[in-house]
């Protein structure tokens, strides 16, 4: 580890001694060849012999305007409008997916309110029926097993008597 920090660190202070040879070489007017370099500017818009703007080769100065770039892009983004407007109004994009998503939607929390009250008629029921069969056998221990499969054989009987009264 202390190895590989060593040579990070020599490996820096190369770079920054070069780096600050290079600093002074500019400083001092040289060049990266120690060639003397002075800075000349690029007048590529302005003729300074005749003191006046230069005119492009490819034509007017002002082919390349904003304007002109976005000419014909209003009319585009207009249709492109209108097209997704007509789109929108497609009975198909409008229509659910499933007809009756809605009223399941509104429906659920009705729902989740009566299947607590079923859970709590239920439990009702099976405690009026458990507190019968105590009475009848005199305060002798029930079984719940027994309660819970004579209610299974009560609603089974009367789905019976159901089916045989629709035939």
């Amino acid at each position: 580890m202390e190895t590989n920090l060593a040579a990070t660190t020599a490996a820096r202070k190369e770079r920054l001694i070069a780096l600050r040879k290079r600093k002074e070489a500019v400083e001092q007017g040289e060049g990266a060849n120690g060639e003397p370099s002075h800075f000349t500017f690029k007048q590529r818009n302005f003729d300074p012999e005749t003191r006046q703007l230069r005119k492009r080769e490819n034509g007017e100065a002002g082919d390349d305007t904003v304007e002109k770039a976005v000419e014909g892009l209003a009319e585009a983004i207009i249709k492109e409008d209108e097209e997704k407007r007509k789109e929108e109004l497609d009975l198909f994009n409008i229509q659910p997916k499933r007809a009756n998503w809605d009223l399941k939607r509104d429906m659920t929390n009705r729902m989740a309110k009566l299947e607590r009250r079923t859970n709590e008629a239920i439990a009702t029921i099976f405690r009026q029926r458990l507190q019968a069969m105590k009475k009848d056998t005199g305060d002798a221990q029930v079984d719940l097993m027994a309660g819970i499969n004579a209610a299974e054989h009560e609603r089974d009987d009367a789905a019976a008597r159901e089916e045989s009264d629709e035939e």
